[in-house]
């Protein structure tokens, strides 16, 4: 073999020798990015900048904040606003029972004025919801369950009654309720629940409640008052979903399929709407066999002395009465009824 073959070929020899090199280089370079593209997560560089105040879920308009509605989160230094609520000095628990004034979507943070504080002017309008209005109603303690009631919770209102007719016996005794789902803004005049020392809300009775309803409602609510005594009943959060099932079992709303942003909106229309009609009821027949289940029978004005129209006293001509009718006796008088006929 010559010199010259003997060149080329350890010339080739260094050349794949150092392409070789190289495609090792890149392939480990290129390991990392390939394994995040085979589904392994990456973790993302952790926020150093302060903690702000952000919403732990969708805050719309008039939503009156607990302590789960807020929590403080890092963000980033070079996006933190002035009007952000800072950890450094910001007292959470004073920020509990203000309302919101501008919507605040979840994981955003929280401005200070988006938040309207109780005692603040226009506080009660900024708690109320779009077409809704404030009606306040008077309840006794034990009919406010005992002040365990606080703003924010949602009630069912109940009204008894006592509904007279004829007879000699007792009048009808009913309870029934009469709306549903209605939301508490304010009781007496706080619009916010009193904290104690241990952090838990005081509980404290109250003499009026101011609730949230439609214009409808609030006329309903206006005669409801002069009918008898309105009470309480508060509601669980579980309730909620119950009422969604019968709500779209009933075709009051439409389950919107594969959007789950319109699932939600859905959801959280039918919780927050009050709801009015289909009133249940009890009589007192329902709860004692010595009382009425129905209107007590009117009295007979033959026990007067002044005979009813169709009825025949003894001794007396009945009056004539064309078309058939039907003879009812009650000892020695008997009414005659028409059940048809010309007169």
């Amino acid at each position: 073999m010559d010199s010259r073959k003997i060149v080329l070929l350890v010339g080739a020899l260094f050349v794949a020798g150092i392409t070789a090199f190289f495609a090792r280089t890149l392939i480990a370079g290129s390991s990392a990015p390939q394994a995040a593209a085979m589904g392994q997560p990456v973790a993302p560089p952790p926020v150093t900048g302060p903690e702000v105040l952000v919403a732990t879920r969708a805050l719309p308009v008039g939503t009156i904040l607990d302590a789960t509605a807020l929590k403080f989160q890092p963000w980033p230094q070079e996006l933190v606003d002035g009007a952000y609520y800072l950890k450094a000095g910001t007292d959470l628990s004073k920020l509990l029972g203000t309302v919101v004034r501008n919507a605040v979507t979840a994981g955003q943070p929280v401005t200070k004025g988006a938040l309207v504080s109780p005692g603040d002017r226009g506080f009660l309008a900024a708690a109320l919801g779009p077409g809704m209005r404030a009606v306040t109603v008077s309840v006794s303690s034990q009919a406010a369950v005992a002040g365990f009631v606080f703003p924010g919770d949602r009630i069912d209102l109940v009204l008894t009654q006592t509904v007279a007719g004829g007879g000699e016996g007792q009048p009808l005794k009913v309870s029934e309720t009469i709306m549903r789902n209605v939301r508490v803004l304010a009781t007496d005049q706080r619009t916010d629940n009193t904290v104690g020392e241990d952090g838990k809300s005081r509980v404290s009775t109250f003499s009026t409640v101011t609730l949230e309803a439609t214009p409808k409602m609030a006329e309903q609510l206006a005669v409801a008052r002069t009918l008898g005594e309105l009470s309480l009943s508060l509601r669980a959060l579980a309730d909620n979903s119950s009422e969604l099932e019968e709500a779209i079992a009933s075709g009051a709303v439409s389950v919107a399929n594969g959007d789950p942003k319109a699932e939600k909106a859905m959801m959280l229309r039918v919780a927050t709407q009050p709801q009015v009609g289909s009133a249940s009821f009890a009589t007192g027949g329902d709860v004692s066999r010595f009382q009425r289940s129905t209107v007590p029978a009117k009295a007979s004005d033959s026990m007067s002395g002044v005979p009813m129209a169709g009825t025949a006293t003894p001794g007396a001509a009945p009056a004539a009465i064309q078309g058939p009718v039907v003879r009812i006796a009650r000892g020695n008088s008997v009414t005659v009824v028409p059940v048809g006929g010309k007169n």
